[in-house]
């Protein structure tokens, strides 16, 4: 599926939802069914700075792909790992490259995250584009 694709289905399913409290409910619900990292992946390069709780992510090429490996440990943040990496897994570098994850603004996300967790998701797509624009590197040759 294209990454205009999720983020629309994202949009979709956070509209079902009024109220901000099952929304968080729903992004922590994302978080519990996200793949557990290995403890090996837990390092301190793959730690994303910038956000209050601990958050780790990972990235693979493999044939012309990206696959990206995350976890937290906070509930919610875990949520917004989650919640990114269903945009940007098995997608080309290229494409994650020129993603601009509107999907954020149309649910609501950026009004209703602290400082520090809007900081921290920032982060986390920084980090995700440049895993894209090595893998791009790698890629083009």
């Amino acid at each position: 599926m294209a990454i205009e694709e999720i983020q629309q289905e994202i949009i979709s399913e956070f509209s079902i939802f009024e109220d901000w409290m099952d929304k968080y409910s729903y992004l922590i619900e994302m978080g519990n069914d996200l793949t557990p990292i290995s403890e090996d992946k837990k390092t301190e390069q793959n730690i994303i700075r910038g956000c209050q709780s601990q958050v780790w992510i990972d990235a693979e090429y493999n044939n012309g792909v990206v696959t990206y490996q995350g976890d937290s440990d906070a509930l919610i943040v875990k949520g917004l790992v989650a919640l990114m990496l269903r945009v940007v897994n098995s997608q080309t570098p290229e494409a994650i490259m020129n993603t601009d994850f509107h999907f954020i603004d149309k649910i609501g996300l950026k009004e209703h995250l602290s400082p520090t967790r809007s900081n921290g998701l920032l982060a986390m797509i920084k980090q995700i584009k440049l895993y894209a624009v090595a893998f791009n590197k790698i890629a083009n040759g």
